[in-house]
């Protein structure tokens, strides 16, 4: 083990080494250039049950084969994929309902960029991996040496099964933990995790392991260590205790949740329940082998998991009712099979979208598997739900092409349709979004909800702040057009995981009522070239919150924003939120806090003190807004 004991590393700069990070994306690519061509043929998938072809991409794993034999195809895939961050590959590995790895030969996973590793149980206990499943921190500098940090540890996926913690041959300092050092856009669901600890970094390699995520749900955890981590969201699950954390710590429905008392030392956000949920659709097998979608039904005010008595409540659509889709596939023929009254599975790949993907029927299930990626052409709006009620958007990632788009995913056409309902409440879950990164990207605005009662279950929505365009910062504000990250102008929305960064004017406007978000986390943009770029009419910046005038109604638990201003540090942000002031708009723990260039002179509406250079990586908190009486 290092000489930094997990929970002790300074915060301070730790968001501008995304920076060097991204730097190294390009050489990354080279590099493993060859790797990729060898792995892709290693992970060819294993004939899928019942028929069923899900893809050259996907493996189904059962537990008859040899544990070797697993582990190779494994290995091959993380091989591919640990430092593809930009590329285009895309992998989804299930496992058949039954045990994998022994005590003596335990089965160790290490994930990769767009990968996505399930169970095929109804039940997360259906399928046990008698191991560890893994992510470690990346270094990116001297060869590998150092510059060890999971900053930019992005877009993976973990979930529907039991795993026992088993680090036989392994070494002293990996055998502490399960680690999973990751950031944005990776999610763990449906996880029951027995036998020893679960790391959210990796304090096993050089530093600084840094990290910046992330996103739990619906699971039943060992303790766990936060450790380095700035902002995490826990909801709907079990935990046996929790340790350490930077920044925001939320905890929403949690059974095990630690006191808010003290806050913000420690910087834990709790909620006793979760005002509005609903979990991420899965696939399973049923006792034919037949691939069925549990469609779990919403919640309100729920606690814990929700396989606790059985079967997750909801309802069970067959495979016979999904179109699935390869990238190969025409919009118009998914349109098609929509109009028809099929559901669309996406397998893995990235697919060119260049007319709207329509979703019209009610109670339509859109799941992606491995991380499928719907990329913008021609400035289409890639993904377009209308405005009826439990339409379901799940494990799909959006990109901006390189013609403007107006939005990259529309949930209804105009606000005061009225035909979505609360208890069955159109859903976004692991919804992710790019401007920019592997290709430029242009789009005024990435996420656009106009319905009411939706549910954004876990979404990154990022204009990017590297890539492999080969930009200057001052290019990339010019060329990479995001202007707004997340717009809600629909009633009763709750965002539970709620990522947004780097846009150009607001990064999230809020203009419909009685909305609620737990946990907020956010960067401003890094690359304004000058203070008159980064105006809003006469007021210094866009703040990365925006609450609309006209609002009398919302609640805030647990928001960030975070200033890096390294093309000119002497531009400044006037606030990092902005809201009406009523007293039925109600911000409870937020902060703001210098990364080491710029400054955001106040936390809210005028309130808080400024983030700026002389207080680089420590917060400026305000625990109530309006102040409590």
């Amino acid at each position: 083990m290092t000489s930094q004991s997990p929970g002790t590393e300074s915060p301070v700069r730790r968001r501008s080494l995304r920076r060097r990070a991204g730097r190294a994306v390009t050489l990354g690519l080279v590099l493993t250039t060859a790797v990729l061509t060898a792995g892709t043929a290693a992970v060819a998938a294993s004939p899928p049950p019942a028929g069923v072809d899900l893809g050259p991409n996907v493996t189904v794993f059962d537990p008859a084969m040899p544990v070797g034999d697993i582990q190779a195809k494994l290995d091959a895939a993380h091989t591919a994929q640990v430092d593809n961050e930009m590329g285009t590959d895309r992998y989804a590995f299930f496992f058949k309902p039954g045990t994998y790895g022994t005590a003596d030969h335990p089965l160790q996973i290490k994930v990769g960029y767009y990968t996505e590793i399930a169970g095929l149980g109804a039940s997360p206990t259906d399928v046990v991996i008698n191991g560890k499943v893994e992510v470690y921190n990346r270094c990116l500098e001297n060869g590998g040496t150092s510059n060890c940090l999971a900053l930019v540890n992005f877009w993976r996926t973990l979930s529907n099964l039991s795993l026992t913690i088993n680090a036989a041959g392994q070494d002293g300092c990996r055998a502490s933990a399960d680690f999973w050092a990751v950031s944005q856009a990776v999610s763990m669901r449906r996880l029951n995790v027995t036998g020893g600890g679960l790391s959210l970094m990796d304090y096993c390699t050089a530093g600084p392991q840094y990290a910046s995520g992330g996103f739990i749900a619906d699971s039943r955890l060992p303790s766990v260590t936060s450790g380095s981590q700035q902002q995490w969201l826990t909801r709907n699950s079990e935990i046996a205790g929790w340790s350490n954390g930077v920044w925001n710590q939320v905890f929403s429905g949690v059974v095990g949740a630690p006191s808010e008392a003290g806050f913000p030392s420690p910087p834990y956000t709790t909620l006793d329940a979760t005002p509005a949920s609903r979990e991420k659709p899965y696939l399973f097998l049923d006792a034919q082998g037949r691939y069925n979608v549990r469609v779990p039904a919403a919640q309100r005010n729920s606690r814990g998991v929700s396989w606790a008595g059985g079967l997750t409540p909801g309802r069970t659509v067959p495979i016979s009712d999904f179109f699935v889709a390869k990238p190969s596939d025409s919009v118009q023929v998914i349109n098609s099979q929509l109009a028809r009254g099929k559901n669309l599975l996406l397998t893995p790949g990235v697919y060119d979208v260049a007319r709207s993907i329509e979703v019209k029927r009610p109670d339509t299930v859109i799941l992606g598997i491995g991380h499928a990626t719907l990329t913008a052409v021609n400035g289409a709006t890639p993904l377009d739900v209308a405005d009826v009620p439990g339409a379901i958007v799940a494990g799909v990632t959006i990109d901006a092409g390189l013609k403007e788009s107006p939005v990259l995913l529309r949930v209804g056409k105009g606000h005061g349709g009225g035909r979505s309902r609360a208890d069955d409440p159109t859903t976004l879950s692991d919804v992710y979004f790019r401007v920019g990164g592997p290709h430029v990207g242009k789009a005024g605005t990435a996420l656009e909800v106009n319905s009411d009662n939706v549910i954004i279950d876990h979404t990154w929505v990022w204009r990017a702040d590297h890539g492999v365009e080969g930009f200057t910062d001052t290019q990339r504000w010019n060329t990479n057009i995001g202007r707004y990250g997340a717009v809600i102008n629909g009633d009763h929305v709750t965002a539970t995981g709620l990522f947004v960064e780097h846009f150009q004017r607001y990064n999230t406007v809020w203009n419909g009522d009685d909305g609620t978000t737990i946990l907020y986390q956010n960067e401003l943009p890094y690359d304004p070239p000058t203070q008159a770029d980064w105006m809003n009419g006469p007021v210094e910046g866009y703040a990365g919150y925006k609450v609309g005038d006209l609002v009398r109604t919302h609640n805030l638990y647990g928001g960030g924003v975070y200033v890096f201003n390294q093309n000119n540090p002497s531009i400044h942000t006037e606030n990092g939120f902005e809201v009406p002031q009523t007293p039925g708009v109600r911000l409870h723990h937020i902060m703001t806090v210098n990364l080491s260039a710029g400054v955001i002179d106040h936390v809210v509406n005028g309130v808080g003190a400024a983030a700026d250079t002389t207080k680089i990586g420590s917060p400026v908190y305000v625990v109530d807004y309006p102040a409590a009486s």
